[in-house]
């Protein structure tokens, strides 16, 4: 999952496009259009237990060309299975997201 901080004087959806950019490599090539607000919601991060943040998650309704390669931000790329189990994933996919995504039959 990409992810990030809204810088200041950023919008939300601005903050999902240069994450993509960020973290997808300079060889991804998506739509920006295709950005679709799909979720909003508080949780506790993960990291401390205490800490409140607000998330925004966008859908990207597009095809991904290009090639995607692993930024330095992150070391690489895992693709997520619900084979895998839920005890590596942060509470906000836990609890949020990978939900999110089985009702949606994004994920199985």
């Amino acid at each position: 999952m990409i992810g990030g901080k809204i810088e200041e004087d950023e919008t939300p959806l601005e903050a999902a496009v240069r994450e993509c950019h960020e973290e997808l490599g300079k060889k991804a090539i998506f739509d920006e259009t295709c950005f679709e607000l799909v979720m909003e919601f508080d949780e506790i991060a993960t990291s401390d237990g205490v800490t409140s943040i607000h998330f925004y998650v966008f859908q990207y309704n597009g095809v991904l060309n290009g090639e995607l390669t692993s930024s330095e931000e992150i070391e690489s790329f895992l693709w997520y299975d619900t084979s895998y189990g839920n005890q590596l994933l942060s509470n906000t996919l836990k609890n949020e997201v990978v939900p999110y995504c089985l009702s949606k039959k994004f994920i199985q």
